[in-house]
C-alpha cells in the first residue's frame, strides 16, 4: 500500500510529480514511469533529482516569483471606501474617477506611485472600473452644430 501524502496536491500538475516520486520509491523505472504519464524521460529524471534534493516538499507547487503588492488587503479595502465617497470630495473637479485621478488619490494617501494604466487593472480587482471623461469644447453650439448638419454636411458628401 502506498503511502498519501501529507497534503493534497494544489493542482493536477504536482499530483503527477508527487505520484511519480511515489513511483519511483517502490522501484519503478523512469521510461516506465515517463510511459505511464505521457511525458518525457528528462521530466521524470528531473523530478526525481528535485525528489532527491528536498524530498516530497521540492515537488510541491512554488508560489510564483514576483514583487510584492504594493498596497495590502487593507489598503485596498480603504481605497474601495474612499472612492466611494466620490472624487469630488477629495478635490477633484467632476464625479468621474479616471486612472490618472485614483493614481493620484494612491499617491497622496499613501505615497505609493501607480502607473496610471496599472490603476486600470486595481480598480477591476476592487469591482470598479475606470471611467473616462467626455471631452467637448466648452464653447460648443448645439444648434449651430445641428444646422451644419442639416445644411452644408450633405453637400460635403460625395455624390455618384
Amino acid at each position: 500500500m502506498l503511502k498519501q501524502p501529507s497534503q493534497s496536491p494544489t493542482d493536477w500538475r504536482e499530483a503527477r510529480r508527487l505520484r511519480a516520486w511515489e513511483l519511483s520509491n517502490t522501484g519503478w523505472s523512469q521510461s516506465r514511469i515517463a510511459a505511464a504519464f505521457g511525458v518525457t524521460q528528462g521530466a521524470v529524471s528531473q523530478w526525481i533529482a528535485r525528489g532527491r534534493a528536498g524530498a516530497e516538499a521540492a515537488l510541491r507547487t512554488q508560489p510564483r516569483p514576483g514583487a510584492p503588492r504594493k498596497l495590502g488587503s487593507r489598503e485596498r479595502g480603504q481605497l474601495r471606501d474612499l472612492l466611494a465617497q466620490g472624487a469630488e470630495a477629495h478635490g477633484f473637479v467632476g464625479a468621474i474617477w479616471t486612472c490618472p485621478r485614483v493614481a493620484a488619490l494612491i499617491a497622496r494617501t499613501w505615497g505609493v506611485s501607480y502607473h496610471p494604466s496599472h490603476v486600470g487593472r486595481l480598480l477591476r480587482a476592487l469591482g470598479w472600473s475606470p471611467q473616462h471623461p467626455k471631452v467637448r469644447a466648452t464653447q460648443r453650439n448645439a444648434t449651430a452644430v445641428a444646422t451644419w448638419v442639416a445644411e452644408e454636411q450633405p453637400a460635403l458628401k460625395k455624390s455618384r
